[in-house]
């Protein structure tokens, strides 16, 4: 049974890297919900975050097939309990729609959006939150002569706390601990 899983997947950010992720995606039949690609938490590691809709057997083997990309550092799979996330969404709206009466204040209000710019011809409106909530904020607003309307791929953090630094920490050891090794493989 299809569900939906988010995908971080950590990598150093050379050129390619987000091409040979959608071939592997393609492969296996796998549509993209969303993406965002943004700076991590460690300097120098990129962090890619992939909303796809599969089987959880399909996404486990997924994300085995990813980490074995050279610029792959590592790749976690969520569920949407198991992180906390959030979408970003823009509304270019006629003035004129929007000016009758209280309307503005009460969409504004009710969905906890914000105001970005006023113009004589548009009114800019911002709401965070989950795709079901900016797609009711968009139902709203399309009788009202909507002009725009953009949304972002979701931004996501993990509920649990040890992630990508330990990770890194327990790559760094087992890294440190490889030449000694050599150095007492080659003494005897």
């Amino acid at each position: 049974m299809k569900q939906e899983f988010t995908i971080s997947l950590f990598s150093e950010n050379h050129i390619g890297i987000l091409n040979q992720i959608t071939i592997i995606l393609t492969r296996r039949q796998i549509n993209i919900e969303s993406i965002t690609a943004s700076e991590s938490a460690v300097k120098g590691v990129h962090l890619l975050t992939l909303v796809v809709k599969t089987t959880p057997d399909m996404v486990r083997k997924t994300a085995r097939q990813m980490e074995k990309l050279v610029d792959v550092l590592k790749v976690f799979v969520h569920t949407s309990d198991e992180i906390i996330y959030q979408e970003i969404a823009l509304y270019k709206v006629s003035t004129k729609g929007l000016m009758s009466g209280n309307l503005i204040d009460h969409i504004v209000r009710t969905y906890n959006a914000r105001i970005l710019e006023v113009s004589p011809e548009y009114i800019v409106i911002e709401k965070t939150g989950h795709k079901a909530e900016i797609s009711e904020l968009l139902t709203q607003l399309e009788p009202h002569g909507l002009l725009q309307f953009v949304r972002s791929g979701r931004v996501a953090i993990t509920r649990q706390v040890k992630e990508l630094n330990a990770y890194l920490r327990e790559l760094d050891e087992a890294h440190r601990q490889k030449p000694e090794e050599i150095e007492v493989y080659n003494k005897i």
